[in-house]
Parts: C-alpha cells; sequence; structure tokens
C-alpha cells in the first residue's frame, strides 16, 4: 500500500479528542494539510460514489450539458471552463484540465434558506442517470458529519469558544465529483488538471483515487506528492480557517499535474461557513495588545469574488473579498 509523503501527517480522527485537535493544530501550523483515517465515513459508502461519478463522466457531452452549471453553481463543469484567475498563488491563464459534477446543499424551494435569500441556496439539478443521486448524496452526507466533528474539535483546540462551530449550525457545503483527462507529458508546464491555489472556504476533504498527482507547497518553493493511502482522506485548511486563526493554520497552495498517463477521479467536500457568516480572527488567537491581523469579512462576499473570478455564470456576482 502507497504511504503518505513522510511531511504530510496521518491523523486518526478515532482518537481521544484532545488528542486530535491537538493533531490537527500541529498539522496546520506547520503544512496545512494532513491525511486523516479513522474518520468513520464506510468504504462502500465512498466506492458507491466514485462509481457514480465515473458513470456520470462516461455519458456524452450533450447529456451532461443538460445540467450545465447554473448561477446557484449546482451541476456540470465542463472540461477546460474554468480559469482560476482569482488564485492568491498566481492568477491561471490556461484552463484547468478537468470536467465535475458539482452539488451543494439541497435546498427546497420553499426552505427557509431559500425564503430568505441565503446566496446560492437552492435545489440541486441531477442527471438522468439512473442510481446517480442517492449514491452522491449519502457520500456528501456522511463526509460533511464527520467535517463538521472536525471543525468542532479545531475550534476547541484553539480555543474559540464555539465562534467557529456557530457558523456552521447550517454549513454551506459543496460535493464535487472530480475527473481529471491525462495531460499529454509534452504539455505545456503550466497547464494543471487544476493549478496553483488555495481554497477560499473552511475546510475540504479529498478521496483520491490511486492515480495520484495532487501535490502541496512547501516553504521553500518546490512541491511534494500527496500519496494516495486507501481509506484516508486527504484534509486541508481553507483562507477562512486561517483568517479565523489570526494566520496561526495554514491555507497550503496545492495543485493537480495528472502527467500519470491515466485518468484520474476524486471525490472532494468543500465544508465552509454559512453564507451570511462574519469571519474575523477569534480573540484566543490575536496576542494580548495586538490589533487583528485581517479585518471581518461575510462569507458570501468571499464567495461571489471567487466564482465571480472563475466561471462566467458567476461574473455579474463578483465582489471584493
Amino acid at each position: 500500500m502507497p504511504t503518505a509523503a513522510p511531511s504530510i501527517p496521518i491523523i486518526d480522527l478515532s482518537l481521544e479528542s484532545q488528542q486530535v485537535g491537538a493533531a490537527l493544530i500541529d498539522a496546520y501550523e506547520r503544512i496545512g494539510f494532513a491525511q486523516v483515517i479513522g474518520h468513520g465515513v464506510p468504504d462502500d459508502v465512498v466506492a458507491a460514489a466514485f462509481e457514480a461519478s465515473r458513470r456520470f463522466h462516461a455519458l456524452p457531452a450533450a447529456t451532461k450539458a443538460a445540467i450545465a452549471l447554473d448561477r446557484n453553481h449546482r451541476g456540470w463543469i465542463a472540461d477546460g471552463t474554468a480559469v482560476d484567475r482569482s488564485s492568491e498563488i498566481v492568477a491561471a491563464t490556461r484552463p484547468n484540465r478537468s470536467e465535475s459534477f458539482m452539488m451543494m446543499r439541497e435546498d427546497a424551494l420553499d426552505s427557509e434558506e431559500v425564503r430568505h435569500g441565503t446566496p446560492l441556496a437552492g435545489p440541486n439539478q441531477w442527471p438522468d442517470l439512473a442510481g446517480f443521486r442517492e449514491p452522491v448524496t449519502a457520500c456528501h452526507d456522511a463526509m460533511r458529519d464527520m467535517a463538521l466533528g472536525v471543525i468542532a474539535r479545531i475550534d476547541e483546540a484553539i480555543g474559540a469558544q464555539g465562534r467557529i462551530a456557530d457558523t456552521y449550525r447550517v454549513p454551506t457545503t459543496w460535493f464535487r465529483l472530480l475527473h481529471y483527462p491525462p495531460v499529454d507529458a509534452g504539455s505545456p508546464i503550466d497547464q494543471f488538471g487544476s493549478a496553483p491555489h488555495t481554497d477560499f472556504g473552511g475546510i475540504t476533504f479529498v478521496a483520491q483515487d490511486g492515480t495520484g498527482g495532487l501535490q502541496v507547497a512547501q516553504p521553500d518553493g518546490t512541491w511534494i506528492d500527496v500519496q494516495p493511502i486507501e481509506g484516508a482522506f486527504v484534509m486541508n485548511a481553507g483562507s477562512m480557517l486561517h483568517r479565523w486563526s489570526n494566520g496561526r493554520l495554514n491555507a497550503t497552495p496545492h495543485r493537480v499535474d495528472n502527467r500519470s498517463g491515466r485518468e484520474r477521479f476524486s471525490c472532494v467536500l468543500f465544508c465552509d461557513p454559512h453564507m451570511n457568516a462574519t469571519v474575523e480572527p477569534v480573540p484566543s488567537c490575536v496576542p494580548a495588545g495586538s490589533a487583528p491581523a485581517f479585518e471581518p469579512v461575510r462569507f458570501a462576499d468571499v464567495v461571489a469574488h471567487h466564482l465571480g473570478a472563475i466561471y462566467t455564470q458567476h461574473g455579474a456576482e463578483s465582489a471584493a473579498p
């Protein structure tokens, strides 16, 4: 079985809560990435989501286009249509070589979130594909519950006293089924499956297949491979966790460079605060007598800025973070 690179810690979430919290903080202070085991998400639930993803991505493009990405950020994102111009690492000039199916928290049209006009609230788009919605939703739900448990432990470990966890009472969740075609070995060096970036939200969990290609930046500018571990999730912090912690916890640059000659699949859960949450450094992370390193931001404004810079469906909604 492949093992993780030495600098990517492995954390067993089934251990005692304070021990896990300390391991999470250590990992995010040092590198911003870890691989988690003992997470409680059944292997067969993840495997069923991967199988659903493979069947979806094998459909003709015209069939997938029937649920093309909408203004609520749900549906099919075609290969070569996303250029991450909002990256805090370097603005990409080439589109990502990947396609994906995106679902978010399921909000009925008569739900409180829709009635109150919460940004991006609404129902998901589902393909006309038997046996797809059920396993995808089941994996989303299981990974969401795991993620909320991790958020609670991070909140406790940095002494946030619920200030972070409270913003997750109605979390913003994004579940993305990604398909990366192989990038030809002779392609330009800046042709990526996913260009270098940091995640703009709270916390991210990635289920990889065995292909590899996920890479994490090191402080010296080099990149290391995050080798797949069977049954583990790769976990990384986003910019909101960096902001909450007053810069203590790192949102580390990462990328996908699939020059393996094979297709690559991954299932990714982004677990973020409610859209209307205000994100600002928690008092326990601000040294006495010092000003916070970051101003408060409304998470919905951060989302609008990033989505507006990457996707044409959101161009009119771009706002400064």
